[in-house]
C-alpha cells in the first residue's frame, strides 16, 4: 500500500465525521451557528430542542406549544413499565444512568411508539388530501391503509384507565387556541378528530384521542417529523423517569420485583411429579 500523504490523513480524519449542529475548538461552542454563552440564560430548554432538531429558533407561540406537549407526558405512575423498570433497576443495585438507560429501552414500538405511530398516520391522511383527495376520503383510505399494514388498533385513540384523557383535552384545546391566533394550521388537529369520528362511526361508540393522539397533532402542526415522535416523548418521559429512579433511590429497598412476594404468580405448567432415572 502506497505511503499516505499526512495532510490528507488529517484531512480524512476531520471529514470522518461532519454536523451543522455544533462548532466546538478550544474556548469556542457554537450551536447552530449561536455562541453557547449567548443562549444560556436567554432561552428555555424547549426552545433548545427546537434549535438543535431544526436549526432554528422557534417563534414564542411555537415554543409554549411544544413545551405543553412534553410536559404532558413526563408520567403515568409507577405502574407504566418504563417508569417501574427504572424503580426495579434502582432496587438492583444500578446507578440512576443504569436504571433511566434500562428504562428508556423499553419504550420501543408497543410502549412509547404510539405518538410516532400516529403521526405516521396523520402524514399520510395529510400527504394524500394534498395529492387531491376529498377530506373524507382521505381520512377512511389512510385509515384503511394503517390497518392493513399494522393490524385493526388505531394508535392514538382510547386509555385503558381514562375514559377520557385529562391531558388531550388540555392539549386540544391549547391546539385550538394556537390555531386561532395563527400559530399553527390547524390541519392536523382536523385530522386527528376526523379520524376520531369515523372510528367513533364505525365502532358505535366514541374512543377519544388520547396522550399519544394529542402529541401527535401537536408535533405536526409544528413540523416535526413523525419519526421524531418518539425520541420527543422520550425527552419527556426521561423526566419522569429520573423523579421516580431517584425516589426509589431514597425509599431503598432491595430486588424488588414486579409484585410483593406474598402475591403468586400463575403457575400453568405440568402438575407435580416423581423424576424416575431409568
Amino acid at each position: 500500500m502506497a505511503e499516505r500523504n499526512p495532510a490528507d490523513l488529517v484531512k480524512e480524519a476531520t471529514n470522518w465525521w461532519s454536523t451543522d449542529i455544533i462548532d466546538m475548538k478550544p474556548g469556542v461552542i457554537r450551536i447552530r451557528g449561536f455562541p453557547i454563552e449567548q443562549l444560556i440564560g436567554n432561552i428555555s430548554f424547549p426552545q433548545m430542542i427546537w434549535l438543535m432538531l431544526r436549526g432554528d429558533l422557534p417563534a414564542p407561540e411555537q415554543s409554549s406549544l411544544l413545551e405543553a406537549a412534553l410536559v404532558s407526558a413526563v408520567d403515568h405512575g409507577p405502574q407504566a413499565p418504563s417508569i417501574a423498570v427504572g424503580r426495579m433497576a434502582v432496587t438492583c443495585g444500578l446507578p440512576l444512568n443504569g436504571a433511566m438507560a434500562s428504562a428508556i429501552n423499553v419504550l420501543d414500538d408497543v410502549h412509547g411508539g404510539a405518538g410516532e405511530q400516529c403521526m405516521v398516520l396523520y402524514a399520510d391522511i395529510a400527504r394524500r388530501l394534498d395529492e387531491g383527495a376529498s377530506f373524507d376520503a382521505a381520512v377512511e383510505t389512510g385509515i384503511a391503509a394503517f390497518v392493513a399494514g399494522h393490524g385493526s388498533m388505531l394508535p392514538g385513540f382510547g386509555h385503558r384507565f381514562h375514559p377520557v384523557d385529562p391531558r388531550s383535552v388540555k392539549l386540544l384545546s391549547l391546539a385550538d387556541e394556537a390555531r386561532k391566533n395563527g400559530v399553527i394550521s390547524g390541519r392536523f388537529a382536523e385530522i386527528g378528530r376526523a379520524v376520531e369520528a369515523l372510528m367513533e362511526k364505525s365502532k358505535g361508540c366514541k374512543i377519544p384521542m388520547n396522550i399519544d393522539g394529542s402529541t401527535a397533532v401537536i408535533y405536526s402542526e409544528l413540523g416535526f417529523a413523525p419519526a421524531l415522535g418518539r425520541g420527543l416523548f422520550i425527552l419527556s418521559r426521561s423526566v419522569g423517569i429520573l423523579a421516580h429512579a431517584w425516589e426509589q433511590k431514597q425509599q431503598g429497598g432491595s430486588i424488588k420485583g414486579p409484585m410483593p412476594p406474598g402475591l403468586p404468580y400463575a403457575y400453568t405448567g405440568r402438575p407435580p411429579r416423581d423424576f424416575n432415572p431409568s
